[in-house]
């Protein structure tokens, strides 16, 4: 009996339930609509329940004092029920879980945002069992082979699915699929410099249009009258890249034919006010004693305030401590050209200890004891560690751009006079330097209008300089430091980021773009699209008249020149011959001539159109005519000073940097077929050996050794 009180307690609500329920359900009936009430059976049935519910329970006695649980109704009934009439439950006792779940709980479970370890286990057993399902059901498939040989077959199959697949995704995201005409780019040159946001881009393969009048080609005849320009080059290293750093400091920082340029070149005074710096993100724990030994020995290292890395704000964080540190020294010697006056020029801190590869003339004017405070540079330049740059060629069209007005083309002024221009003399110092003395009178104060705006690189498909080498004018520096609008173009691939900077500059239609696609390649081992062999401007203007008479030639032909309309980007292609290269190939691994062919030999192989170049499967004889009737430095350069190559960039091995130092900076003067046609008293004195450049810094006379001695207090 008592059992069974216990049921019927437990199945019917007590008095203070149903006082809970009359009240609730008259509550929602008064707020009830009446379209909500047009089923009365459904109404009446729910009445007659709850009164059946409190009668029973009134005649019921209470042995308990506790409150009754929550009583378990049949869903189909009731909860129609309530639902019908009052659209919804009221009631916690009347709710049905199921229907209590809101449109938000029912996303939250179909996402999985909050499952509980029950659900997930049961979801996570339901999962493992269709993949087993699936798994047995390939298994038995008729075709699945079950026999080894069968199985070694069709792993096979797959591989080579896997492999063309990767691929087919690798030649469709690469870019660069096609070589690129170089030929044409170093025989028509840019007309002007405006970016490329600002006028119509070209289309590929991106050749110049062809101008009415060619320009003048590298050098201007007035180069060595214009004052020099000091530029800061910093090489990205890492910490562990000492090697590196070793080649550098050993090869292009420092060798008299990379400063000086050819022939016997300038002295180094083009170079004198060049600088090269390595710079580094915050090295790693292992490497900070070692890091710091080398900065004490070479006095060439830089540590940014940044983790080290490569497209995560490292350019950046480069550019804004050269704001604040950078400093060249300033222009020891006089020169026939105008010295300008920029907003910067008055800026100076005390010289720094030099570095071993700095300019002698650095070294000489730090050595009396009281060196000339630095200046701020005009240039602040980036280079990759995988490259070998050309200091006096780079900082040759630097120097010319940094005094080129507009969007023009550089015009040499008048040579014929060696005196200064008006406004300028020239002063000697007590502690004999030759400096400048300006007549306030005539030259005005500096100011911002007259500082150049100046985006130098390798224009790469009209959207920014490739990051293998490019400078900023100081003037872009400093706003690149200050400005707030560049920190949201901080990571990313930082040559595309810097782009981005120069186009949100507020001048940036007055922004020169100079672009130097001709003599800035890629090794010629690296087989990529801009890869070929060294170039030499001998070899340039033979390519050079080679391009303009087959133009002339097809100008001739038809009335409307289809390859005139190709250069002018109708899309046209070019042709093919303009990206052959007679030492690379694109897309191809390079093979020696010969395989017993000495050091020297295999580097002169490298030469672009050199014979040595051009042999294929030839016979020993044929090596040692062509290693004979090679060209010499001065016959290479055409008896210039500057004009060749300035940066041969992705130099993966130590070994091809090596190549690069013995091509382009250890070869002789003269040729032996060259020195056949001179005088044999001067035959001795007219060729430099291989090697006594790195071991006589008497091995280049100076033109004006009173230079030197001017410097010496």
């Amino acid at each position: 009996m008592l059992g069974f009180l216990g049921i019927s307690r437990q199945a019917q609500p007590s008095n203070e339930a149903y006082e809970f329920l009359s009240t609730g359900q008259e509550e929602a009936a008064s707020d009830t609509p009446p379209w909500a009430l047009t089923d009365n059976r459904v109404s009446s049935d729910v009445e007659t329940v709850l009164r059946r519910s409190s009668s029973e329970s009134s005649a019921a006695p209470t042995p308990f004092a506790t409150s009754s649980p929550t009583p378990s109704y049949p869903s189909h009934r009731l909860s129609s029920s309530i639902s019908d009439v009052d659209g919804g439950p009221t009631s916690p006792l009347l709710a049905n879980p199921e229907e209590a779940y809101t449109f938000r709980d029912r996303i939250r479970n179909l996402w999985h945002l909050n499952p509980s370890p029950r659900r997930m286990r049961t979801r996570e057993r339901k999962l493992w069992r269709t993949l087993k399902k699936g798994a047995r059901r390939i298994v038995r498939h008729p075709l699945f082979p079950r026999q080894p040989l069968t199985i070694i077959f069709a792993l096979l199959l797959f591989t080579l699915f896997a492999i063309s697949l990767t691929l087919l995704l690798m030649y469709i995201l690469n870019p660069d699929k096609e070589p690129l005409p170089w030929q044409a780019y170093c025989s028509i040159l840019p007309t002007t410099t405006l970016s490329p946001h600002f006028r119509q881009t070209l289309p590929y393969p991106y050749i110049n249009p062809l101008p009415k009048e060619m320009p003048s080609s590298f050098p201007p005849d007035d180069l060595d009258f214009l004052p020099p320009a000091g530029v800061f080059l910093g090489v990205f290293s890492t910490d562990t890249s000492l090697e590196r750093r070793m080649l550098i400091r050993t090869t292009w920082a420092t060798h008299p034919r990379s400063r000086n340029g050819a022939g016997t070149g300038d002295d180094g005074r083009g170079t004198s006010r060049t600088v090269v710096r390595f710079i580094l993100g915050q090295p790693r724990k292992g490497w900070e004693r070692r890091i710091q030994t080398e900065m004490e020995v070479y006095n060439d290292i830089v540590i940014l305030p940044c983790p080290e890395n490569m497209n995560a704000g490292k350019t950046h964080a480069y550019f804004t401590w050269a704001a604040e540190n950078a400093w060249v020294p300033p222009a020891y010697f006089n020169s026939s050209g105008p010295v300008s006056r920029f907003s910067y020029s008055s800026q100076s801190a005390p010289a720094p200890r030099p570095a071993p590869h700095d300019s002698h003339f650095v070294w000489v004017n730090y050595a009396s004891g009281h060196p000339r405070p630095w200046v701020r540079p005009d240039y602040v330049a980036k280079v990759d560690d995988d490259a070998f740059v050309m200091l006096a060629e780079l900082e040759s069209r630097m120097r010319v751009e940094l005094y080129a007005t507009g969007h023009e083309p550089y015009r040499p002024v008048n040579t014929t006079s060696s005196t200064p221009s008006v406004g300028v003399q020239l002063g000697l110092e007590p502690n004999g330097d030759l400096a400048w003395e300006e007549d306030s009178s005539t030259n005005p104060a500096p100011d911002f209008s007259r500082d150049p705006l100046v985006y130098w690189g390798y224009l790469v498909k009209e959207r920014f300089m490739a990051g293998e080498l490019y400078g900023l004018s100081w003037r872009l520096v400093d706003w690149v430091s200050t400005s707030t609008a560049v920190r949201g173009y901080i990571k990313g691939a930082e040559d595309k980021q810097t782009a981005k900077w120069m186009t949100i500059h507020p001048q940036a239609d007055e922004i020169r773009w100079a672009s130097e696609r001709c003599w800035i390649y890629d090794h010629p081992r690296a087989g990529t699209v801009y890869s070929h062999g060294y170039l030499f401007p001998s070899h340039v203007e033979r390519i050079k008249q080679s391009v303009l008479s087959y133009i002339e030639a097809a100008s001739k032909n038809y009335s409307t020149s289809p390859l005139q309309s190709g250069i002018h980007g109708l899309g046209i292609p070019t042709p093919p011959s303009w990206s052959q290269s007679s030492v690379s190939t694109f897309g191809t691994t390079y093979q020696a001539p010969l395989q017993d062919m000495t050091t020297a030999e295999s580097v002169e192989a490298l030469v672009e159109g050199s014979e040595m170049s051009r042999i294929r499967e030839g016979t020993r004889a044929d090596v040692a005519y062509a290693w004979g009737h090679r060209e010499g430095r001065i016959g290479r350069y055409l008896n210039r000073r500057v004009g060749g190559t300035v940066v041969v960039h992705f130099i993966k091995k130590h070994m091809w940097f090596l190549e690069t130092a013995l091509a382009l900076l250890e070869a002789d003067d003269y040729s032996d077929f060259e020195l056949e046609s001179l005088p044999e008293s001067s035959r001795e004195t007219m060729n430099v050996g291989l090697t006594s450049v790195w071991t006589d810094s008497n091995a280049f006379s100076h033109r004006n050794d009173s230079s030197i001695v001017e410097l010496i207090p």
